[in-house]
């Protein structure tokens, strides 16, 4: 019999200076993903595009036990108010390398020689798995479909992410 898949906590972080709730189509593919594998939501918010401010968000959701991953989506470019990765990098321990490369290999099929523009990025925080998605909604649905929805089943063999978050695992913390 195959084991059940356990839910994970994952907290959605939209970062833009243009967007609101209305308008975050982005997110919203996000999170109607993630509910429909059956992960819980626990929180969703937007901010603009500034280091400090996004720095504040993830490192709240990384210290949060209720939260086991992180996503955001925005920021990952090259144009001047980009700075989600300068965000996001300082506060990881352990980089998650493959997470980039394999999304911009998946990204080439739709995109072309444009994915190299991409400055997305995953790790691991306080045992919490964070993962930083381009702000266009084909790049949400592409990281999801094509990485997140496996590695974030307890079920993906050979090794998935939501086994080193899970606290029953006793990997968190």
């Amino acid at each position: 019999m195959e084991d059940a898949m356990i839910p994970l906590g994952i907290a959605v972080l939209t970062i833009s200076d243009t967007r609101t709730e209305a308008t975050d189509r982005s997110g919203q593919a996000l999170v109607e993903r993630l509910t429909a594998a059956g992960h819980h939501l626990v929180e969703r918010r937007i901010v603009p595009d500034d280091v400090y401010r996004i720095r504040a968000v993830v490192a709240e959701w990384i210290a949060d036990p209720g939260v086991q991953v992180v996503l955001t989506t925005g920021g990952t470019g090259f144009t001047g108010r980009d700075s989600t990765p300068e965000a996001v990098r300082v506060l990881l321990d352990k980089p998650i390398e493959g997470f980039g490369e394999l999304f911009r290999q998946l990204s080439r099929e739709e995109i072309g020689s444009s994915t190299v523009q991409s400055r997305c990025l995953g790790g691991l925080a306080n045992a919490t798995a964070v993962f930083c998605l381009p702000g266009s909604t084909g790049a949400c649905r592409t990281g999801w479909d094509g990485i997140l929805a496996e590695q974030l089943d307890s079920r993906h063999k050979p090794c998935n992410f939501a086994n080193l978050v899970i606290p029953e695992r006793g990997q968190h913390g």
